[in-house]
Order: C-alpha cells, then structure tokens, then sequence
C-alpha cells in the first residue's frame, strides 16, 4: 500500500456502515463492561453482534492477531489480548474495534472507566478525548497530516501527558491500514496534504506519565515504560471541503453510559 486510495463518494458511505456497526459494536460492549466481567466474554460478543450483523471482525487474523477486539488495560496502551482476568473498579479498559462490511472497513477505539477511577485517570480520559476531537477538527481539505498531529500533541503535552511516538493512526478502507499514516505528533503545515475522498483512522494513543512504549513477547501488546495508565480513542474520518466527515460515533457508547449513570 505505497499510494493514498482516494474514495468514491459512494465507497465512502459503505465505509460509513461498516464505521456504524463498529460504533453499534462499542455499543454492545458498554452495555455488559463493568466490574466481574472477563475480557475474553467481551471478545466473543463482539464477533457475535457484527457477524449477526453481517460483517466481519476485521482484527481477526490479522497479521495472525487471534482475537475481534484489541482489549488494552490499564498500562496497556494498544494491541492487547483478551483474556480471563476479571475486570476490577479502578481498572481502565481501552477497546479497539474494526469492521469489515461489504468489502469496506471501519475502525475506532473507545477507553472505558470500570467503576470509580482515581483523577488521574478521569483527567488522561478526558484530554485523549479532547485531543480525538482537536485532531478531528483538522482533517479538512487543504489541511496537512501534521496538522493533525500538531494539534494532538499540543493539548496532551499542555497537560503534562506523554504521546506515543511509535504508533499512529492510517488510512482505512479497502484495507485495515494504508496510506497515508497519521501521527499524533507532529509540525503544522508539515506531511501529505489532506484531500477529498481520503478517509483516515485519527486515533490518539496519550499515557499518563512518559511517552515511550515498550513492544511484549506475545508480538502485540504494547505497553508504557513506567507502568502509568494509558487512553486511546479513535474514530473514522472522510476528509470533505469545510468540515470533517465523522463516519464512525461515540453516540451509542456514550447513550449506555448515561443510562448505566442513572441507575
């Protein structure tokens, strides 16, 4: 994947559907995620919902990755595997999901609070957040992918948080990843020119303490040098004229943990 695959407006609404069940997805997974519940179940319901739902999860086999969903917690920061340990009140849970349907696929990553989380924790949630959202901002046409990066990296270091240099975000279509990639840091004005029919994966990867990452044995797991929490968000971006295209949403995460508040 040497060159950026430029999208037809009609292949970017198909990656809008397949964006739209990964959101529906993280959906399904905030409805059961909570203290007691093992990574491994979370794992299985997803393949469950998005084969029910005619897709395909886009992670499995990947590269030989053995699971649907890259299950992060705590000083994991992405790649994680799922596994049998029980989620624990205090644990912070990093889920990445990808889709493949019709061909297309869509990708996003949400970070869950599995009961009460300490400040630190609730502040790194809400600046990864805040950092998704500035980034998304930027990825209009006639932008630059370091501008992107910029603006990410700006608000996290502000903050006094590390951003993870060794792994970014991509485009996304007929492929997990392709051209071009997109880091969360990075110079204004600086790397390929952003333009109609791109869609990229903007996804900000922000730790706690340092910013450098160490790689496990298992080939995947990538977790902080210092042993600090670590957040990741991410959505699907079609680059348009004006403003960002938003292909894949927080709105059915963020509609189960209201109600889950309320009770």
């Amino acid at each position: 994947m040497s060159k950026i695959h430029y999208k037809s407006v009609e292949e970017i609404e198909l990656i809008r559907e397949s964006s739209l069940l990964v959101s529906k997805t993280l959906g399904e997974i905030a409805k059961v995620i909570g203290p007691g519940v093992k990574t491994i179940e979370l794992n299985k319901l997803a393949e469950t919902f998005i084969r029910d739902n005619g897709g395909v999860p886009a992670f499995l086999n990947y590269h030989g990755f053995p699971y649907s969903l890259c299950i992060s917690m705590n000083d994991q920061v992405v790649h994680g595997f799922p596994g049998d340990r029980e989620l624990v009140d205090g644990d912070l849970v990093s889920v990445d999901c990808g889709v493949e349907l019709n061909k297309y696929i869509g990708d996003s990553a949400y970070t869950f609070a599995i009961g009460e989380v300490s400040d630190e924790v609730k502040k790194l949630m809400r600046v990864t957040i805040e950092c998704l959202d500035l980034g998304v901002q930027k990825a209009v046409a006639g932008m630059r992918i370091g501008d992107i990066g910029y603006a990410v990296q700006e608000h996290a270091e502000r903050h006094g948080f590390g951003v993870v240099k060794e792994l970014v975000g991509h485009g996304v279509g007929l492929h997990l990843h392709e051209k071009p990639e997109v880091p969360n840091y990075g110079k204004r004005g600086a790397g390929v020119k952003l333009e109609e029919g791109m869609v990229i994966a903007i996804e900000p990867m922000i730790n706690a303490g340092k910013a450098r990452v160490k790689f496990w044995d298992d080939g995947w797991t990538v977790s902080t040098v210092d042993g600090k929490p670590s957040a990741h968000y991410e959505h699907t971006v079609a680059i348009n004229k004006g403003k960002p295209d938003i292909l894949s949403t927080f709105s059915y995460v963020d509609n189960v943990l209201k109600e889950k508040n309320k009770n």
